[in-house]
């Protein structure tokens, strides 16, 4: 007696086809800048904002995608209000998440003020290791106090509705969104206050 070759080449053919949606969809969720967080598929938008809560330059990854490795990338599209480019502003406050060895170089590369606090983990580290720690971080407490901007930036942007709940399913229409509610935000603290 033959065992049947179909039982075989059967699970196989399933087993490959399930792969291959499975493939699909993941390359349909990063097409999407979309990805796995606690709150189920997600995406993230990295921004930077001046002091008076207007965005600078927009970041959107997906859900799962952490906030240091963007730092980066949020800086490079830093424009200025009017006139030549600004890339380069004076002070960059940001919140602990950000307080990595890699962000602080850059920021000292472009010559740029950090005001970044340590992490409690990064500054007991530099304690164990003692005199080859280094120095400890440093940060302007004043400016610091300031960082809420980015926060009530966040909040001005989740006032429309299809930016806070992601309707589009597009990153390039999202992004669309968000560059038109910052284009909004910034026209309303250039006109005269009503």
């Amino acid at each position: 007696m033959t065992p049947p070759e179909d039982t075989e080449t059967e699970p196989d053919a399933e087993r490959e086809e399930r792969r291959r949606l499975r493939r699909r969809r993941r390359a349909r969720l990063k097409a999407a800048a979309l990805g796995r967080s606690r709150g189920g598929l997600t995406c993230k938008v990295h921004l930077s904002a001046d002091r008076r809560c207007r965005p600078l330059s927009f970041v959107v990854t997906a859900g799962q995608a952490a906030d240091s490795p963007q730092f980066a990338a949020v800086l490079a599209r830093v424009r200025g209000p009017v006139g030549r480019p600004r890339t380069r502003p004076g002070a960059v406050a940001a919140d602990k998440a950000y307080s990595s060895r890699a962000n602080r170089a850059y920021l000292r590369k472009r010559k740029v003020k950090a005001v970044i606090p340590e992490k409690a983990d990064q500054a007991a580290n530099r304690r164990k290791k003692g005199a080859r720690g280094g120095r400890p971080v440093s940060h302007d407490a004043e400016l610091y106090k300031e960082r809420n901007s980015v926060e009530r930036c966040i909040n001005k942007i989740k006032d429309w509705r299809g930016l806070a709940t992601r309707f589009d399913k597009k990153p390039e229409s999202y992004m669309a969104g968000l560059q038109l509610r910052g284009a909004v935000i910034w026209l309303r603290s250039l006109g005269p206050a009503t």
